[in-house]
């Protein structure tokens, strides 16, 4: 069951956008078809969600109240606003900074499954992504002298973590709590300690792998 419709979630959207800025009349219809867009990607998103929160039984709960499930909504609608309207993407966005907490710059292209775990503090770059990346508080992605990285798929970052500059995370690898990655390529399947350059990086055992974030 879905705990918020439609035209809820499109209410709650222009009241908070009136609140904090300018809506005009001229642009709902830009806004109404955006957010039939974001809600059809962030259902795509959720439904690989192993979250309790995103489930009611078997049924993917719609929570605009539940902060990381609003977080991941503005970000797709902010991303699909850019091409209707670029000043209220640019409200869109500023909406979910002043909101969650989060840095999600709709030019930045999160894939179409991405998870975020109390993101308040975090700041996603023009990096690579790819499908089941996952981030949670402070976390940093961004460039070294214009080159960022790319992440493989199922990367998570932990609390803390930065990884900055020209760098390949291979999949399956965790950047653990407070590490510093620059310039660095990461192995499949890793585990990742301490700052560049002297970084300590361990095997990521398949025979003790387990994800808790997804359902895939």
């Amino acid at each position: 069951m879905e705990y918020t419709t439609r035209d809820q979630i499109s209410i709650l959207v222009k009241k908070q956008l009136n609140n904090l800025f300018i809506l005009n009349e001229s642009e709902l219809f830009d806004l109404e078809n955006a957010i039939d867009i974001a809600l059809k990607r962030s259902k795509e998103n959720y439904k690989h969600h192993n979250n309790k929160y995103f489930w009611d039984n078997d049924e993917l709960v719609i929570n605009p109240y539940h902060s990381g499930q609003y977080a991941i909504f503005l970000y797709y609608l902010s991303n699909t606003m850019q091409l209707f309207n670029k000043s209220l993407a640019d409200r869109i966005y500023y909406l979910n900074k002043v909101l969650n907490g989060v840095d999600l710059f709709y030019e930045i292209d999160l894939p179409e499954i991405f998870f975020l775990e109390h993101p308040v503090g975090s700041v996603m770059g023009r990096a690579k992504y790819s499908n089941y990346f996952s981030f949670s508080q402070n976390c940093t992605v961004g460039n070294n002298k214009g080159y960022y990285p790319t992440f493989e798929e199922n990367v998570t970052l932990l609390s803390g973590s930065k990884v900055i500059g020209k760098c390949i995370i291979g999949e399956n690898s965790i950047i653990s709590a407070n590490s510093y990655v620059k310039d660095t390529n990461i192995p499949k399947n890793s585990i990742v300690f301490g700052s560049s350059p002297n970084l300590v990086i361990k095997e990521r055992k398949t025979e003790v792998y387990s994800d808790n974030y997804w359902i895939k």
